[in-house]
């Protein structure tokens, strides 16, 4: 295995001051070549080793797992990603939500809103709130950053499935990963934020609007380990590259007909390019692409790299031409939401930049 020697100096460094404990997973023409895990689950007495099979609040990378999951449906003929979604969800019949098709909500072009402040919405049904909220742009005109369009694409998941959005992903993917972990589990989950409402969060899913819904939601809650998103994201490299044997089978691709697969990858090449421009970060499905150099996968990836970020500190990004993904867990929440030093470069692009320069 690889020794990526700056990649390992900057996460050392890291640590305890960026995050108190992190995973980093690096994958070269589909085999893993570096995977080392950093510090501990919290800053204090409860402390734990982090190991590289450590669960973490994948937080925002929860939306790739749908997306894949809604592109797998597409795949099976059972959703069309063009046709509006009114069939499925009545309460958008008759008014402009009407429009609204299942690419809109991968690529955050549905003009639904980005989301909501929690304390507006302890008391409501989070996932009727979603459905019901007013658009703030046309179906199809521009991109919004949804979590809303995602606990959309949930309620869409669920319905043309008729599973829980947890069932699913228990029969689909690997067992680790999972909606709310198991009480027993807590204390080996890393810590994220002391957000003054729940005190230190630990176990549960950070982000508030999942935790209002149970901890299971279309934009955030999944718990996941490095090699669960390295292996997500291989389904997508592999199929850009011809490598069919490599998809993984809880992906729902091994043993199915070479024209399921076949469909897969046009899919997989789509969701990878480019369904709409924006001048920060441009969409495919459920994937953000690279659109400049102050992208969180920093300047030397190539401009057809795709990845994803979450807000507790996790994210991965993968380049198709040199066929190299990088996994990069962290709870960098845990010391603040500006707890990075203004006097350094954010860790997530010094990552990717020191795995680029060390890919041998």
């Amino acid at each position: 295995m690889a020794k990526f020697p700056s990649v390992h100096t900057i996460l050392q460094k890291a640590t305890g001051t960026e995050f108190t404990g992190a995973v980093a997973r690096i994958e070269h023409r589909g085999r893993v070549v570096f995977e080392r895990a950093y510090g501990v689950t919290r800053d204090d007495e409860l402390a734990r080793p982090v190991y590289c099979d450590t669960l973490f609040d994948l937080a925002s990378l929860t939306k790739l797992f749908i997306a894949t999951l809604l592109l797998q449906e597409a795949a099976h003929g059972v959703l069309e990603l063009d046709q509006p979604l009114s069939d499925l969800i009545p309460e958008w019949r008759d008014d402009p939500h009407a429009a609204i098709a299942a690419r809109m909500l991968l690529a955050h072009t549905s003009g639904m809103n980005s989301g909501a402040d929690y304390r507006a919405i302890l008391d409501e049904n989070v996932e009727a709130f979603a459905l019901d909220s007013e658009l703030v742009a046309m179906p199809g005109t521009r991109v919004i950053y949804s979590d809303l369009g995602f606990i959309a694409a949930g309620a869409v998941l669920e319905r043309t499935t008729r599973q829980s959005l947890a069932a699913t992903v228990r029969r689909c993917f690997s067992p680790s990963l999972v909606f709310r972990p198991r009480a027993g589990r807590h204390l080996e989950i890393p810590a994220t934020e002391d957000d003054g409402w729940r005190g230190r969060v630990q176990g549960f899913v950070h982000d508030e609007k999942a935790y209002l819904m149970g901890g299971v939601a279309g934009h955030a809650g999944l718990f996941g380990t490095a090699a669960d998103v390295g292996a997500l994201t291989e389904c997508y490299l592999a199929a850009l590259h011809g490598r069919r044997q490599c998809h993984p089978e809880h992906v729902m691709l091994s043993g199915v007909e070479a024209r399921r697969v076949t469909e897969w990858e046009t899919l997989a090449r789509e969701a990878t390019s480019e369904q709409a421009y924006d001048p920060v970060l441009r969409r495919g499905l459920g994937w953000a692409l690279k659109t400049t150099d102050e992208n969180s996968c920093g300047r030397y990836m190539d401009r057809s790299s795709f990845g994803h970020t979450g807000f507790v500190g996790t994210c991965v990004w993968a380049d198709p031409v040199r066929d190299v993904q990088g996994v990069l867990l962290t709870n960098a929440v845990y010391f603040g939401r500006d707890s990075s030093s203004d006097s350094q470069q954010p860790l997530r692009p010094r990552f990717y930049e020191a795995m680029i320069e060390d890919l041998p």
